[in-house]
C-alpha cells in the first residue's frame, strides 16, 4: 500500500484495505456500470434540472474568455443559437462558475480520486514531437466536432436517448462509423 493510505491502513487494518484496493481494481461490469451511469444522470436530472453535458462548460468558458478579449461573442450568428438556452446563466451567473462548471470538475475531481485509490495514477511523457502534434490536432477537431453536434457522446448521445431525440440516435450511428474509420486510419498509418 503507498503512503498516500496510511491513516486508512491503521484505521481498517492493513489486510483489509488490500481485499478493498482489490476489490476496487477488479473491471466493472459493463451492465453495472450503465446501470449507475443512467441512474447519476437521472438524479441529476432530478436535481438541478439539466441533463449530463460536458462541453456546455466549455462553451461558457470559451464565451467568458472572448468577452474578456472585449469581444461580444453572444451578437456572432453562431452563439445566438445557444444564447436562449444559457441566457440564465448568461446574465445571472457567471459563466466560469456555473452548474455546468461544478459538472466538469466532478467529473474530473471522480476520475482523479478512482484512479488515485486503485494507483493506477502516473504522469507519462510525450514521447515525441509527432505525439504531441497528434494529440493538438486531435483535440481541436474534436473540440470542433463537438460544437457541430452541439455536445459530446454524454450531451449529445447519452442524455439525447433517455429523451427519444433523434438526433442522439444519428448521433450514435455516425459516432461508431467515425470510430470504425478512427481506428483504421489509426492503425494503418499511426501504431
Amino acid at each position: 500500500m503507498g503512503s498516500i493510505y496510511p491513516k486508512i491502513n491503521r484505521k481498517i487494518g492493513t489486510n483489509r484495505m488490500e481485499s478493498i484496493k482489490k476489490y476496487l481494481k477488479r473491471p466493472c461490469p459493463y451492465w453495472v456500470a450503465g446501470i449507475l451511469l443512467g441512474l447519476m444522470n437521472v438524479i441529476l436530472l432530478g436535481t438541478i434540472r439539466i441533463s449530463w453535458q460536458i462541453t456546455s462548460g466549455f462553451l461558457l468558458w470559451g464565451i467568458g474568455i472572448l468577452q474578456w478579449f472585449g469581444l461580444e461573442p453572444l451578437n456572432w450568428e453562431y452563439f445566438k443559437y445557444f444564447k436562449s438556452y444559457y441566457q440564465p446563466v448568461i446574465l445571472y451567473e457567471n459563466v466560469f462558475i456555473n452548474q455546468y462548471t461544478i459538472l466538469n470538475l466532478g467529473v474530473l475531481i471522480g476520475s482523479l480520486i478512482a484512479t488515485l485509490l486503485v494507483s493506477q495514477f502516473k504522469w507519462k511523457r510525450i514521447k515525441s514531437k509527432k505525439q504531441f502534434i497528434m494529440a493538438l490536432i486531435g483535440g481541436v477537431m474534436m473540440g470542433y466536432g463537438t460544437r457541430l453536434a452541439v455536445g459530446c457522446n454524454i450531451g449529445a448521445f447519452f442524455s439525447g436517448i433517455p429523451s427519444f431525440s433523434l438526433h442522439a440516435w444519428i448521433f450514435g450511428v455516425f459516432a461508431m462509423l467515425g470510430t470504425w474509420v478512427g481506428v483504421k486510419i489509426l492503425t494503418k498509418y499511426f501504431i
